[in-house]
């Protein structure tokens, strides 16, 4: 019995140092472009987006309560224009003001003036869209207390 169990074990063999080290090689060559690909995919989508970065840079309400000005701003590397402002007392009941577009190139503020009427110490949502899809807001304003 002994004979066999010393035969069986002579017989079983462990791979070969050269075939573990290739085969360690691969592993780690395969987890390197694993790794590669998703890093690219990721700053990819981010570097995709800087293109057109809009942010409110102010809001001034004036005309004793029928106009308001709103500043929007580009930080981003790509012009692009604003196609609507949306303006309301909630976020979510804003309507729709019509504007003639305005161009918005890149590292720019520009102003849109609306024709609305707005009531002292209220708070209204602004919500702009730009023609090439992006939307800033919706962000809030108040109107002053007094007319100043």
């Amino acid at each position: 019995m002994n004979v066999l169990i010393n035969r069986l074990f002579k017989t079983k063999r462990g791979i070969s140092p050269i075939l573990a080290t290739l085969l360690l090689v691969v592993i780690a060559v395969a987890a390197i472009v694993v790794t590669y690909a998703w890093v690219m995919m990721y700053t990819g989508h981010l570097t995709g987006q800087a293109g057109v970065v809009m942010y409110s840079s102010n809001v001034d309400f004036y005309g004793n309560g029928t106009e308001i000005d709103i500043f929007i701003g580009n930080s981003g590397t790509s012009g692009t224009s604003i196609a609507q402002v949306y303006v309301g007392l909630t976020a979510s009941s804003m309507a729709n003001q019509t504007i003639t577009p305005t161009s918005l190139p890149a590292g720019t503020v520009q102003k849109i003036t609306l024709n609305y009427d707005w009531t002292l110490g209220n708070t209204y949502y602004f919500e702009v869209t730009a023609s090439s899809g992006q939307s800033l807001g919706p962000f809030p304003s108040q109107a002053p207390n007094t007319n100043s």
